[in-house]
């Protein structure tokens, strides 16, 4: 993972945090499998689908 990634992941973490959720990297470590380098979202029981970073974001910028 690169530096510029992984500022990108604490800023949405923060981000996550002040709205109610829990931000979890997948960790899994082998590529082929389906939620390699995805994440979720969490607030309670309630748990996302694995999503991007990029689905991510978009969540959390652009909510109802």
């Amino acid at each position: 993972m690169d530096q510029e990634q992984k500022v990108r992941e604490n800023k949405l973490r923060r981000m996550a945090a002040r709205q109610g959720y829990k931000l979890h990297k997948s960790r899994r470590r082998d590529p082929l499998a389906t939620d390699f380098e995805t994440y979720r979202l969490a607030r309670g029981a309630a748990v996302t689908r694995p999503l991007t970073l990029d689905e991510v974001e978009q969540r959390l910028t652009h909510r109802n």
